[in-house]
């Protein structure tokens, strides 16, 4: 069998803090709780397609609860006893034994409404899937309530005969022995363990048998079986069984591929916590170390390497799954690829996060289903959707339509390495291609996202780069996509494509490819800059490619958006300036005063970038260079301010750039030039006061 109800453990419930504590109140104060906490409860719905006996009951019993607790307040109730004692300062007009049912009777009645909450608000098809489970948390409640009723002191309450009518009521209700199952509900989650046993074996399901099954759970479009999807998502994150977040991921596969067949495809939230967290940060202004060094994004899940940098976990997957096998601000090899959660910084840019309104959303939830086993069950249920997808789409004649599929095709590129698999080798890509060249600005924009989602996985680079017109089509969308969005995804494409070292080199050998990265950099909005810069930065990393960008104006766009992105734009230099050679650093010889303004107002990330340009280019260009840094009025106490307070990289930079200095100050022109300052040791009891 594909996914047994036995396989799936208990989900974990997300309660208060508070909830199971007894509050610290006055007797009277304690009962007006539960009779607020009571009528709460009473006021809730109960779930109409599964347990819907199991909620009715407790809410029914919380109604008359409700009456209870009332008619206990209303009455001018006075108990003297000598054991009475003070409860928060006041005076206990209660029996002992009747406050400590009290205390107890709160913390039952708050499982039974955080109970009620899950209920609603989990999957339904988690929910299916554990009724048996849900069924018997919510007689255990049960029986502990009969039980508090049972030693409640009724007599020494003076309760009359009314009340105590009620009270008897109530403690017949819930005397159930066993806890009860609805049959119907046993019958459906049948149902559904049958159809992903079918989808293992690779049968495809009967979509009136789907669509029954999908009427009664009440996912009856296509906006319901998303949050379904996303609500299953977020059951993987309570899981720790790897076995169980595979068997969530099948049911993930089955509402995927129900949604699909019996809804269609759908168009993306404009309103989804994802946009509006990246909305929100677009914003404000990041600080420098809350950003990742590949993306240039607010990072949501840090982790570090081998050689102690940081990079959000989406980034350097990425980066790792390209084919590199380097840091890629260090340029060292990395000894191993292993990912250690930098939980001090995801804190801090939590707190940041808080403080500045953004929403914070790990990632990590994004990359769940690359952790996870994939089951047969799964991939089947991925293969089935991708071929629906794929066979509709090449039949669509409406423009609506396609989009709709695109978009599914879209999200689903994005979900795991087995999507972007099925997806490829289901011919999806040469079908992209002609929608790249798309009027309809929404479809171009999720057909050359959906290029860039296969793109991740390692396969798919060739055949992207191989397929006739996939490649040109994506060049196209970046010099004259219909929208930013468009051409900011383009120049992402670009920059998983040149992962490949190959592909660097024939990418940066395209006029027209370092072209529309350059004039998306400089005219963009400020995404889609970003999109461009990290491509640039990625192509920079080869030599020959250095020389093409130079050719294209890399150097003259670095100093058109140097006053706006001075970190992005640094970064790009300094590598163009280390490999580019004397055509590098002449081209940037301009710059040299603008970099010694980011050297002194910089953030400590631009400022030791900027060093290490500054650094490569008095060593290749000789005294005209320090002779000009040097002209620029307070650049030694700006280099002693970095070599004490800059960072670890950045305090060497700068001690390397005084001593170019000092050497030049000293007439040492010929050393200059051939680099001999590089060993030569610093006194720093002395400094020397360089021209204005």
């Amino acid at each position: 069998m594909a996914v047994s109800p036995e396989s799936f453990p208990p989900r974990k419930r997300r309660p208060s803090a508070n909830c199971f504590v007894a509050p610290n109140l006055s007797d009277r104060n304690l009962l007006k709780s539960l009779l607020l906490l009571s009528s709460e409860i009473s006021t809730l719905q109960p779930l109409l397609f599964l347990l819907k006996r199991n909620t009715s009951s407790i809410i029914r019993k919380s109604k008359l609860l409700s009456v209870l607790f009332e008619e206990i307040l209303g009455r001018d109730f006075t108990y003297s006893n000598d054991s009475n004692t003070s409860r928060g300062g006041h005076v206990t007009g209660f029996p002992p034994s009747a406050v400590l049912c009290f205390d107890e009777l709160y913390i039952v009645l708050h499982r039974m409404k955080t109970l009620l909450e899950d209920c609603r608000n989990c999957s339904k098809m988690w929910l299916l899937m554990q009724i048996d489970v849900f069924s018997n948390v919510f007689h255990e409640l049960t029986l502990e309530l009969s039980t508090l009723l049972d030693i409640l002191p009724s007599k020494k309450l003076k309760l009359n005969d009314d009340v105590q009518e009620l009270l008897i009521l109530i403690t017949k209700q819930c005397s159930e022995k066993l806890a009860y199952v609805d049959p119907k509900d046993r019958d459906l989650r049948s149902q559904v363990v049958e159809m992903l046993d079918r989808i293992e074996r690779e049968i495809v399901p009967d979509q009136c048998k789907l669509a029954e099954i999908f009427e009664k759970l009440t996912l009856r479009d296509s906006t319901s079986c998303r949050d379904e999807i996303e609500l299953l998502e977020e059951e993987i994150q309570s899981q720790t069984d790897e076995k169980a977040k595979s068997d969530i991921i099948a049911l993930i596969g089955f509402v995927r591929y129900a949604k699909c067949v019996l809804y269609g495809g759908s168009t993306p939230r404009t309103n989804s916590r994802r946009r509006r967290a990246a909305a929100a940060a677009a914003d404000v202004n990041v600080p420098a170390d809350f950003r990742c060094p590949i993306s240039l994004d607010l990072m949501r899940d840090p982790v570090v390497v081998s050689t102690g940098q940081t990079y959000d976990r989406s980034s350097i997957t990425l980066w790792f799954e390209s084919g590199h096998t380097t840091c890629p601000k260090t340029g060292q090899t990395l000894t191993h690829t292993d990912l250690i959660l930098n939980s001090a910084l995801k804190n801090l840019i939590a707190m940041w996060c808080r403080e500045q309104k953004i929403p914070f959303e790990s990632t990590e939830m994004n990359v769940k289903s690359n952790s996870v086993v994939t089951n047969k069950t799964a991939l089947e249920a991925t293969r089935m959707t991708v071929s629906f997808l794929v066979n509709k789409l090449k039949a669509s004649q409406v423009v609506e339509s396609a989009n709709r599929l695109v978009h599914e095709l879209r999200v689903l590129a994005k979900t795991d390495s087995d999507s972007r698999a099925c997806i490829a080798e289901a011919a999806a890509l040469p079908l992209m291609v002609k929608l790249l060249g798309s009027e309809h600005p929404s479809l171009q924009v999720n057909a050359v996202t959906t290029i860039l989602n296969l793109s991740i996985l390692e396969a798919n680079k060739m055949r992207i780069m191989e397929t006739d017109g996939v490649l040109n089509g994506v060049i196209e969308v970046l010099r004259s996509g219909a929208t930013w969005e468009a051409k900011g995804n383009a120049a992402a494409t670009i920059f998983s494509l040149s992962g490949v070292p190959a592909y660097k080199k024939r990418l940066a050998r395209k006029t027209r490819v370092v072209k529309g990265l350059m004039d998306l950099a400089r005219e963009g909005p400020t995404n889609s800059k970003k999109d461009a810069l990290v491509a640039i930065l990625n192509l920079a990393g080869d030599r020959e490619a250095v020389g093409k960008l130079i050719e294209g104006g890399v150097v003259e766009m670095v100093a058109e958006i140097m006053d706006g992105l001075p970190e992005e734009a640094v970064t790009i230099l300094e590598v163009v300036v280390k490999k580019g050679g004397l055509a590098a650093v002449a081209a940037a010889y301009p710059l040299m005063k603008k970099l010694a303004i980011v050297l002194r107002d910089g953030t400590d990330r631009s400022r030791e970038s900027a060093a290490a340009t500054l650094v490569n280019m008095c060593r290749k260009g000789g005294s005209e260079m320090v002779a000009e840094l040097a002209g620029v009025q307070g650049i030694e106490r700006v280099i002693w301010e970095i070599m004490g307070m800059g960072t670890g990289r950045g305090r060497r930079k700068a001690a390397t750039l005084l001593r170019v200095l000092r050497r030049w100050a000293a007439g040492l022109d010929a050393e200059v030039a051939s680099g001999a300052y590089s060993d030569v040791n610093m006194n720093t009891s002395t400094r020397i006061v360089l021209p204005g």
